[in-house]
């Protein structure tokens, strides 16, 4: 989620909100308690729920792999509505703001970490994923004063490849099916990896861009007859 300034106006009273949206004020006084942040509150709950669901009967029971399924699915369907609610109503909160990118790493972390512990994945798909998503989160934080990296085409795309892959692996699929989601998460990992080797070079140049702009702002205006400048 991103920041939205509340917007005020002068003279006789408030600006009446428009048809169909909440106004900036209405979203100050959402508050905590909106929509789109119960919506991020239910995902960080549903992250313990998905484990102790995931590993019940040692892990390899069919029908509590199912109802772990159901549990990752509300929480990837939740991902989807919280972040477009709060940006179409302008529920945005500095709650929702740090509360949203952990929700999202909780879950997907939870299960790829259970999927490894039993055996259904190996441990490098798990290390790859989760360190090119802390890694891009931290490298976020790096250039934040400097602008902000949107999320690309790419990143959506390895989104909906990394939920629906590792959705299939939590329902232990067998027969062509398990072969089916191999490479399905194998499409996942290089769009893992070719994404996020693509946001550490907007990182970079954004940086650099940044770096340049304050050293422009913050150097005297040339004089003539100063040194370095060609009369």
């Amino acid at each position: 989620m991103t920041g939205v300034p509340a917007s005020t106006t002068g003279g006789g009273g408030a600006k009446p909100a428009p048809a169909g949206k909440l106004g900036a004020g209405a979203a100050d006084q959402a508050s905590l308690w909106n929509v789109a942040n119960l919506l991020t509150m239910v995902r960080l709950l549903l992250v313990p729920g998905f484990v102790v669901l995931m590993l019940q009967n040692g892990g390899y029971d069919p029908v509590w792999r199912a109802w772990a399924w159901a549990a990752f699915a509300v929480a990837m369907i939740t991902d989807v509505f919280d972040g477009h609610l709060a940006r179409t109503y302008n529920l945005v909160t500095d709650f929702g703001k740090i509360a949203d990118p952990i929700a999202d790493k909780a879950i997907m972390g939870a299960a790829l970490v259970c999927l490894s512990a039993l055996g259904d994945l190996p441990w490098w798909v798990t290390a790859v994923i989760l360190v090119r998503e802390l890694g891009i989160t931290l490298m976020r934080f790096w250039v934040i004063r400097h602008g902000v990296i949107a999320a690309s085409r790419g990143g959506k795309l390895k989104t909906l490849a990394q939920g629906t892959a590792v959705g299939m692996y939590v329902l232990a699929l067998v027969d062509w099916w398990g072969t089916f989601r191999f490479w399905v998460m194998a499409v996942a990992v290089v769009l893992t990896v070719v994404t996020g080797l693509d946001y550490v070079r907007q990182a970079v140049t954004l940086r650099r861009r940044g770096l340049a702009a304050e050293r422009a702002a913050g150097s005297p205006p040339a004089t003539p007859g100063s040194p370095g400048k060609r009369q």
